[in-house]
């Protein structure tokens, strides 16, 4: 047993022992953040923690020593993880969502022995599912479906031990989901995310060549025909709360260590008459304004995360009314969330002083990480969708971005 397994040998069982053993995760991301984001190595070690920590395990079946956690919990504790590394957050939120897709889409029995594998054996996942890229082609041969194609981004990459695939079957518009083991010759990862943001996600292109699936492994499917239903169409604001609760994260984490730098470090203005920066008006003033701001944000969303609990909780019973209106709640909290943690990242500099712009400190990352991932879908849309539902009753049409 290593160091990290006999510190995590117990599984907690209550939210707030999943939110300390959160907490624990955040302080030891925290310690070398800046270092490893500088170095931009594969995280292993990171998702190593995640799985000595059973964070991977959050909402899998007690049954099987998962923690049988439900989302508003989940978003917290990538709330809390982001906090600590945001790169991390994401690759935890990303896995959260691709653990829990099973459940979105697939037949109970597929769900069943999913969740009891992937908890079991702490599978964490990655996925190749970017729709901005042209579809992954699907060849039905009989008995099996087989995958070929490229996508831009393919999230956990690398570190994955399985990655959800998604393609449309040849010659129709029917789009199926399979997971696949990460390591085959079938998939090629290429090591080339390069961004100035979540430097450590894996996010790479990925080639897929002639990936083969059973049939009977295409989720939601039998006898080859989807069994569809509303809830199906939960994975848009199920992924965007994830944004959302990574984007507070790594404000909070900003905002928690720009003022432990302030505290100790930042000097008061030589004509500000003062002895301690932590005097200053316009310290107080700014600190006030970022985490009042911030606040009222993280609140927001864990209102939005309590709202969506009965159509998860009855996932054969949501209606399309429903669905819509949770995901304008969700836009909104996203745009409030984007534009929170883009300034609380940017203005911490200002109680921070010029001092605190090396290098070594790394106070740009969490600016730099926010930034990268909030270009992911225009917010000006989702402004748009809250918009739409005020003046004309309008709930959004389910696409692979509302």
């Amino acid at each position: 047993m290593t160091t990290l397994e006999a510190r995590f040998a117990h599984t907690p069982t209550t939210p707030d022992e999943w939110l300390d053993r959160a907490r624990e995760v955040r302080g030891i991301l925290a310690e070398d953040a800046a270092d490893r984001d500088r170095a931009g190595q594969t995280p292993y070690d990171e998702v190593a923690l995640l799985k000595d920590s059973g964070l991977v395990t959050l909402l899998g079946p007690t049954e099987h020593g998962g923690g049988g956690q439900e989302w508003p919990l989940a978003y917290r504790v990538i709330r809390e993880v982001a906090a600590g590394d945001g790169s991390i957050g994401q690759l935890l939120g990303y896995h959260l969502l691709w653990f829990w897709a099973a459940r979105l889409v697939g037949t109970p029995e597929q769900i069943a022995a999913v969740e009891a594998e992937a908890t079991r054996n702490r599978w964490f996942f990655g996925g190749a599912v970017n729709p901005r890229d042209a579809d992954v082609l699907i060849r039905d041969e009989g008995d099996s479906i087989v995958y070929s194609g490229r996508k831009s981004f393919s999230t956990g990459s690398r570190v994955s031990d399985v990655t959800v695939l998604e393609g449309v079957l040849e010659g129709t518009d029917t789009h199926v989901f399979a997971i696949v083991p990460s390591a085959q010759p079938g998939l090629t990862f290429h090591d080339d995310w390069d961004n100035i943001g979540q430097r450590l996600t894996e996010s790479g292109s990925v080639t897929i060549s002639d990936v083969r699936v059973p049939w009977a492994e295409a989720a939601g499917f039998r006898d080859k025909v989807f069994e569809a239903r509303t809830y199906n169409t939960l994975n848009v604001p199920t992924i965007q709360l994830v944004f959302v609760s990574f984007y507070l994260g790594i404000a909070r984490g900003a905002l928690e260590e720009a003022a432990a730098y302030t505290r100790t470090h930042t000097r008061p203005w030589l004509h500000g008459g003062r002895d301690r920066a932590v005097d200053e008006p316009y310290q107080l003033d700014l600190y006030g304004d970022l985490t009042a701001k911030l606040w009222a944000v993280e609140a927001f969303a864990d209102r939005v995360a309590e709202e969506a609990l009965p159509i998860h909780r009855q996932p054969d019973a949501v209606t399309p009314r429903q669905r819509g209106e949770h995901e304008v709640r969700v836009a909104a909290v996203k745009a409030r969330a984007t534009e929170v943690a883009l300034e609380v990242t940017s203005r911490v500099f200002e109680g921070l002083g010029a001092r605190a712009t090396t290098s070594e400190l790394g106070f740009d990352r969490f600016w730099r990480n926010v930034r990268t991932h909030t270009l992911h879908d225009p917010v000006a849309y989702k402004r748009r969708e809250v918009g739409a539902l005020v003046l004309t009753d309008e709930i959004p049409e389910p696409t692979w971005y509302s």
